[in-house]
């Protein structure tokens, strides 16, 4: 497993664990086995409704809890100073835990125009200590520049759905001119990966599924990657991937894929 420095200087596991959609009674479980099969970053959000299930697999788990690295997010509807600082508190007492270690702004709900007091709210857990890393998810270049000019903490990351078909080469290009790193949702796009004709031809010559050659791409890259599954076997599977070597000729057919379509919607439309 690889992790990256983050600007304010805390190491984050590359490949994590996403829990989208996945029940909270499925949770736990689906955690537990993550993390017996070495992943130690887990991705959720109080929109997902399953942080108690995260919380419950990570302490069932053997691996100690200062070895993963946990994140969630605010959801559109407690955007404000004090809403986010009673949703923070109600996520952390959901997961069972004192701290996270990243506590993102899910969606900038500009509509609504409260995401930079929202933010501030993040900067006063980052002081206290109860939100190790802040930052965002699903910020175009724009909403950051606003944030950046008006608060005092930079972003440690930027989680965005990105993957081939959507490789979000601006936003990657602005984060990393602003020590922001880059982290992908829906990183196979829903599943158009499985099945796809350039990607499986790939996969042949690497001896490797479409799925693994997507995650490969995504860490070449240098984004944070958290694919979803509930199957043991993907799980496991989704983390072989770091002895695969892209060359130019893999890179430069993945390129091709780019059509600029979303699975998900544009963060302007989405209060």
């Amino acid at each position: 497993m690889t992790s990256l420095t983050l600007n304010d200087g805390r190491l984050i596991p590359q490949l994590g664990l996403g829990v989208y959609k996945i029940a909270d009674a499925l949770a736990a479980d689906t955690v537990e086995v993550a993390l017996d099969a070495g992943y130690r970053h887990i991705d959720t959000a109080a929109l997902y409704e399953n942080e108690v299930g995260v919380g419950r697999g990570l302490a069932r788990s053997s691996v100690p809890r200062d070895d993963v690295f946990i994140t969630t997010k605010v959801w559109n509807d407690r955007h404000g100073y004090d809403n986010t600082l009673r949703a923070f508190d109600e996520s952390l007492t959901k997961l069972g835990l004192d701290y996270v270690d990243l506590y993102l702004i899910h969606w900038p709900a500009p509509h609504q125009d409260r995401y930079v007091e929202t933010y501030r709210a993040l900067e006063a857990l980052r002081t206290d200590g109860r939100a190790r890393s802040i930052g965002v998810s699903n910020f175009h270049p724009h909403h950051l520049d606003r944030l950046l000019a008006e608060t005092d903490i930079v972003p440690v990351l930027n989680q965005v759905e990105l993957h081939p078909w959507l490789p979000q080469a601006g936003v990657r290009a602005y984060d990393a001119a602003h020590g922001i790193r880059t982290e992908a949702w829906s990183p196979l796009a829903r599943g158009r990966a499985i099945g796809n004709e350039t990607l499986d031809a790939i996969g042949a010559r690497h001896g490797k599924s479409a799925a693994q050659i997507v995650i490969a791409w995504h860490l070449s890259l240098g984004n944070i990657v958290i694919p979803k599954s509930v199957t043991p076997e993907r799980i496991r599977e989704n983390l072989d991937v770091f002895d695969i070597v892209l060359d130019a000729t893999d890179l430069a057919a993945i390129a091709a894929l780019d059509s600029d379509e979303r699975t998900g919607k544009d963060p302007d439309d989405l209060d």
